[in-house]
């Protein structure tokens, strides 16, 4: 039995995470840490939540964190010091942020991937696919929509996606995110990105390839938050027997 302990706890992903958990036999939520505590005296949870990780008392196996980029320095710290595994779900993270991870990934076992969805991670291989085989000849535009409470924009996935397929150009192409007042012809070594906010939306990418007389186009819609809560949960079921190092959706599709 797995001994999970959620950061971010008494938020929507946490308990969706936690409720999902319940149901499994393999894993267990044994505690949680949540700054919002204070404030969310009427969530109730059936395990221990604390103000700060460093404030857990039970013993955990693997840290899953769905709150803020603002909990890094402390998890990161916390899971060093413990030698607990981290799967990293937020979004928003800076470069210095992922840089950091990255840097921690050389002490401990960590997961970390712009979306924890299994639709969006095929997304991404076939975008990669898809700018393989086009190449030069079409544009390429990326979408995202998500609810209007969301904060970062574009969305990590869409940054992800990005990278991606910038890949296969050899990083040669760069994002635009905004064309407003700008009176000139769309540039061949840029990638559109936009982000679109408003109701509760819960995710959507898009990705366009455009070009002379025809348009292809790959989409992806997540219709609730279980399908990252999925994800998340058997990527801390997959950290727990990993060496230190930095994984991804690629190494856990693979190990299935």
């Amino acid at each position: 039995m797995i001994n999970i302990a959620l950061s971010g706890a008494l938020g929507k992903m946490g308990r969706v995470i936690a409720e999902l958990v319940s149901a499994r036999s393999d894993c267990r939520t044994v505690a949680g840490a949540d700054v919002q505590i204070a404030t969310n005296v009427g969530q109730s949870a059936t395990f221990p939540v604390y103000k700060k990780v460093f404030d857990i008392k039970e013993n955990i196996d693997v840290i899953i964190d769905f709150s803020h980029s603002s909990a890094l320095p402390d998890l990161l710290t916390y899971c060093k010091m413990k030698e607990i595994p981290l799967v990293a779900a937020t979004t928003g993270y800076s470069e210095g942020e992922i840089s950091e991870i990255k840097k921690a990934a050389a002490q401990i076992p960590i997961f970390f991937t712009g979306n924890m969805s299994l639709g969006i991670n095929l997304l991404q291989d076939l975008s990669r696919r898809a700018a393989r085989v086009l190449g030069e000849q079409f544009d390429i535009e990326i979408i995202e929509r998500h609810h209007n409470l969301k904060k970062d924009a574009p969305s990590g996935t869409a940054y992800m996606l990005f990278d991606s397929i910038n890949d296969e150009f050899g990083n040669k192409k760069y994002p635009v995110h905004n064309r407003n007042g700008d009176l000139k012809a769309r540039k061949s070594n840029e990638i559109g990105m936009h982000a679109i906010r408003g109701g509760t939306i819960v995710g959507e990418h898009e990705i366009a390839f455009a070009g002379h007389d025809e348009v292809i186009t790959l989409t992806h819609s997540a219709l609730s938050k279980e399908v990252f809560a999925v994800g998340a949960i058997n990527a801390a079921v997959f950290l727990k027997s990993q060496p230190k190092g930095l994984y991804d959706m690629s190494n856990l599709l693979s190990s299935i």
